[in-house]
């Protein structure tokens, strides 16, 4: 990507941000999007059974290896329906029609290559299309009530995934469950309720649960993943500008609405423990995959648990001159793809073993 067209898209983000199509009426159950079918491939945005971006790698290195697997990964993507531009009928709804053919397309070229790709060496990967909530229903002040229904209904669709899932394609297998941001949430609520305690959590390897808050209360007995082989765990991380991180993290005081909440569980995804204040150089990166997709950028960051978040240097790839933001949000998974890749097989392979 030259200079000129990394240009152009931050001007396009821009746009896209201050210009933003979003919902203006309240949550309406009667408008919702149909429900989704899970017995048609058509809507699973990754699945063993088709082709799709989940079976791409960014090198031969890495080869796919679904066919083979012992277990299975259920992957819930993040948002992909932000909105389109202000003149456009657009993506002005609560909730994202699984057969919305821009949002399908934005999602499997962006999370399913990108992230859930991570996974086509631990195992074969379920990615189930859903009625995402908009972008709108995590920043709006006033349609709070809108915004909650709407994650309930897009909640509902992944556990409908997962139970189609398990009483089709699982005959007992083990699994991963992983997500990023919105689907982390999802993922996080369908391990408590449809997973931890039951007998469905001697099957878990482990759960990716990456760029959302998991309060180190919320599972009663499910644990933080405290090594590298550790089963039947869970780790999960949001990612920051280490300087401006230490700096705003370190001013605020927990709960007052900056992001500091001591309660929070960060792992490290260069250790894989969750230790506050150990420096991860970043020798111990492997590798990063962030654009284009064939490029691997070996010791890309580094990583440090501080304050609930993971602190991360601004890291260098072609076009970064412009990439000023200091949450690194988008990059949870990406900044660290070849350790997570490589850590959910060493979780599997310790899985199968014991």
């Amino acid at each position: 990507m030259n200079n000129k067209t990394c240009l152009l898209l931050l001007s396009a983000i821009i746009c896209l941000s201050s210009c933003a199509v979003r919902p203006k009426k309240a949550f309406d159950t009667a408008k919702v999007p149909p429900l989704p079918d899970y017995s048609n491939l058509e809507n699973w945005a990754a699945h063993p059974d088709k082709s799709d971006p989940a079976d791409l790698s960014p090198s031969p290195n890495f080869p796919n290896l679904q066919k083979d697997a012992p277990i299975d990964v259920i992957f819930f993507y993040p948002t992909t329906y932000t909105g389109g531009l202000r003149k456009s009928r657009h993506q002005r709804d609560w909730n994202a029609s699984v057969s919305d053919t821009k949002t399908n397309l934005k999602t499997d070229k962006g999370a399913i290559q990108y992230q859930a790709s991570i996974f086509n060496g631990a195992g074969r990967v379920f990615a189930p299309r859903y009625r995402q909530a908009h972008l709108h229903a995590f920043f709006t002040k006033k349609d709070t009530d809108s915004a909650r229904q709407a994650l309930d209904l897009a909640y509902e669709d992944t556990k409908a995934a997962f139970k189609y899932y398990l009483e089709h394609w699982n005959n007992g297998r083990p699994f991963i469950i992983a997500g990023h941001s919105q689907g982390a949430r999802h993922a996080m609520f369908l391990v408590r309720e449809m997973i931890e305690g039951k007998a469905l959590e001697s099957q878990l390897v482990a759960a990716y649960i990456v760029g959302w808050p998991v309060k180190t209360n919320f599972f009663k007995t499910l644990k933080p993943c405290q090594s590298l082989e550790q089963t039947n765990c869970f780790c999960s991380w949001r990612t920051w500008e280490r300087n401006y991180g230490l700096r705003k993290f370190t001013r605020q005081s927990p709960g007052n609405g900056g992001g500091f909440e001591q309660d929070v569980v960060c792992t490290n995804p260069l250790t894989w423990t969750t230790t506050e204040k150990v420096y991860a150089p970043k020798s111990l990166n492997l590798g990063g995959v962030i654009r284009p997709f064939e490029k691997i950028y070996p010791q890309v960051t580094d990583a440090e648990v501080y304050k609930g978040v993971l602190l991360a240097r601004r890291p260098k790839f072609k076009g970064s001159i412009l990439f000023q933001r200091k949450n690194y949000h988008i990059g949870d998974l990406n900044l660290y793809y070849i350790n997570v890749r490589t850590n959910a097989q060493a979780r599997s392979k310790a899985f199968i073993r014991r």
